[in-house]
């Protein structure tokens, strides 16, 4: 289906609750949609040693959290990269140069420069529906929720409401075959052959923390600390919640709302 507008959203929800499975199914089925995930980019930096991801690497080799700032800069050199957002008052933010707050002859990052740049800068971005996307790993808080709106504004956050007893359930009954990465599960994706691998016939695995104690602290962890995200954007009018116990419920409300929001036929 195509988009009349762009689209700038993010999912929202509990460990375990199928955010993987409703991105892959909203890009098959409105093509216009791109992924951009904090994870990779930040993957990607370290992988092609630019001074931010240096930076971040040495960060993260010590335990220490890798700061919003650096996180946000990322995602500001691959929106103006892509062309979707304009720096009207700077110049364009590169992590290969001393524009990301780097400072290339030591590799630290300046905290106190670039939040004010963020402040700072007048940004341009465009509606047009190639520039629309899915946000994945950030923001997680309202502070990080409002340092991103300085950037680009986010128009529909998706609160997807699964019970906690079903993901608990769904878990529980989960195996991986750990050389590939592929998943299963017993209730709703059983493997062909009781414990094997479809391709390989290798044995499958449960994860270390695939247990119940373990997952419901997970649980009351993250409902705690979503609270004031999720308040954040229903302050801005762009929250929406769905509820299901499987991605199966889930993705014809979610399409359906996606679609009546940006669809070339929607309001």
């Amino acid at each position: 289906m195509a988009l009349a507008r762009a689209a700038r959203i993010i999912l929202v929800g509990a460990p375990g609750v199928g955010k993987g499975t409703q991105t892959e199914r909203l890009m098959k089925r409105f093509p216009e949609l791109s992924s951009i995930s904090s994870g990779d980019l930040l993957r990607k930096n370290v992988r092609e040693r630019t001074p931010l991801g240096i930076q971040a690497e040495a960060k993260m080799k010590t335990g220490e959290l890798v700061p919003d700032t650096m996180i946000l800069r990322l995602i500001l050199n691959e929106l103006t990269t892509r062309g979707w957002i304009q720096d009207n008052t700077l110049r364009p933010y590169s992590v290969y140069s001393s524009a990301t707050g780097v400072d290339e002859a030591d590799g630290t990052v300046d905290s106190v420069l670039i939040p004010s740049q963020f402040r700072a800068a007048k940004y341009q971005y465009t509606d047009h529906p190639s520039a629309s996307f899915i946000l994945d790993g950030f923001p997680r808080t309202a502070s990080q929720a409002i340092q991103l709106d300085s950037i680009v504004p986010i128009n529909l956050v998706v609160n997807i409401q699964t019970p906690p007893e079903v993901i608990i359930e769904r878990i529980c009954n989960r195996w991986v075959h750990e050389p590939s990465g592929r998943v299963y599960n017993t209730t709703f994706n059983p493997p062909k052959i009781e414990g094997k691998d479809d391709e390989t016939g290798e044995p499958l695995t449960r994860r270390a923390d695939d247990d119940p104690e373990v997952w419901k602290a997970r649980l009351k962890r993250f409902k705690e600390t979503n609270e004031n995200l999720l308040e954040h954007y229903d302050k801005h009018g762009v929250l929406w919640t769905v509820n299901g116990n499987s991605s199966d419920e889930i993705s014809p409300q979610l399409f359906k709302e996606f679609g009546k929001r940006f669809g070339a036929g929607g309001n």
